[in-house]
């Protein structure tokens, strides 16, 4: 190239999922020549459900009214700041000014990078879990801040071990990155820990952000960390319709917080688009605006799909929670199964070699290349997700009960 890149790219790689698809595009194009099934991907968690009818409908409506294609406000229509003030009022119980503590995202992930460009400076540092979602790590890593790593424990519900977090050197932290139900180990989000947080965050002047995207999947009581009280004070939570409204594809999300936390937000942000599509807003209000019957449809098949799930897990010898919420089963590998582990590796060999791997990436990829099914491995999630595998819940039945025969047949 006739430039250098920019020295804070050196701090980030292509995001591990990217760089998997590339690879299984690879395998599938070999696997067709030689006229074998694709490879049954059960790693990112894209839902393969339908959205709600009335937000397409609301969708195609709004596309044919010729107002619909120009810029749109910075800060989102009125319509669907409302919407989502409501939803989390009639949800979460939590009371929203639409016009100052709302501001909606294309997607919740934007919102991660958002924060940090406009809140952290250089050398500034963070609270990230580890395992956690890799977007907080490689967002402040992208702004140059300093990561501090805290631990999630299986023995202690995948939760903070506060007295830990308070041995640690604490100055400088401006922020601390929380995810519950949790990704990728599906722990749940209680009161307890979210009036925990927000006492930690007070007292210790750090910005508590809760990514909160799974409160409604395999969970019967979604609850907001800005439910507690004090939160407005230190916490913003970042949300979506992603998963719980079978939209991923559409980027839509939001962020809650204090006035003065969203305008500087939105700073940053007004200089980087140029508002959402008019339709693509109106399709939202729609799909906010569904009732119980629709999340109870949603999660009767999520259900089904973590049980297959972890018959998977049984042939692996996996130990996982069988009551997990979210979109994902995660589970922890005590031993390779001796059959994966003498295999005679006569098979297309992972490109990158075996040596140094974890256990869970080993495993994920004499699967992957021994029968043609992807299972991500828990260490693209951190040091304490090394001997995990997750399972994504967003494929339907017949899919992962083919992958079950593949494995089967691969372990005998």
């Amino acid at each position: 190239m006739i430039i250098q890149p920019a020295k804070r790219t050196e701090s980030v790689q292509e995001y591990y999922f990217s760089r998997k698809l590339k690879e299984i595009a690879s395998m599938n194009a070999q696997r067709n020549a030689s006229g074998q099934e694709g490879v049954i991907n059960l790693g990112i968690g894209s839902p393969d459900g339908m959205p709600p009818a009335e937000a397409i409908e609301a969708l195609c409506e709004s596309a044919h009214e010729s107002g619909s294609h120009a810029y749109q406000s910075y800060v989102g229509i009125p319509q669907l700041r409302q919407a989502f003030a409501k939803w989390y009022r009639k949800w979460y119980g939590v009371g929203l000014d639409p016009d100052k503590e709302i501001q909606p995202l294309v997607g919740s992930k934007e919102g991660i990078l958002l924060i940090s460009l406009a809140f952290l400076n250089k050398g500034d540092k963070v609270l990230v879990p580890d395992p956690g979602y890799p977007t907080y790590s490689s967002a402040s890593k992208l702004v140059e801040a300093e990561i501090l790593t805290y631990d999630l424990w299986e023995d202690n519900g995948w939760q903070p071990d506060f007295d830990a977090l308070e041995k640690m050197d604490l100055e400088g932290v401006k922020i601390m990155w929380t995810n519950y139900p949790n990704m990728p180990t599906g722990a749940p989000a209680t009161v307890d820990l979210y009036s925990k947080l927000v006492d930690f965050g007070r007292r210790h002047g750090i910005m508590i952000c809760n990514d909160n995207p799974y409160s409604f999947i395999l969970n019967d009581n979604p609850i907001s960390i800005l439910a507690r009280e004090g939160a407005m004070d230190c916490c913003v939570e970042l949300n979506s319709l992603s998963k719980a409204h079978n939209m991923a594809g559409w980027r839509i999300g939001m962020v809650a917080a204090a006035p003065d936390v969203i305008s500087q937000i939105l700073k940053v942000k007004s200089q980087m688009d140029s508002g959402m599509f008019k339709p693509l807003q109106m399709a939202a209000v729609q799909a906010l605006d569904r009732g119980a019957e629709w999340f109870e449809q949603l999660n009767a098949e999520y259900r089904v799909r973590r049980q297959l799930a972890g018959e998977i897990f049984d042939l692996l010898g996996a130990r996982y929670d069988h009551s997990s919420s979210g979109m994902f089963l995660w589970g922890k590998i005590s031993r390779l199964p001796s059959d994966i582990r003498n295999m005679d590796c006569h098979f297309e060999q992972s490109p990158h070699g075996e040596a140094g791997k974890s256990a869970g990436e080993l495993l994920s990829d004499r699967i992957l290349y021994g029968c043609g099914v992807f299972i991500t491995p828990g260490f693209i999630f951190g040091k304490n997700g090394e001997d995990y595998i997750r399972i994504s819940l967003c494929a339907k039945p017949e899919v992962l009960r083919k992958a079950y025969n593949r494995i089967k047949s691969l372990l005998a």
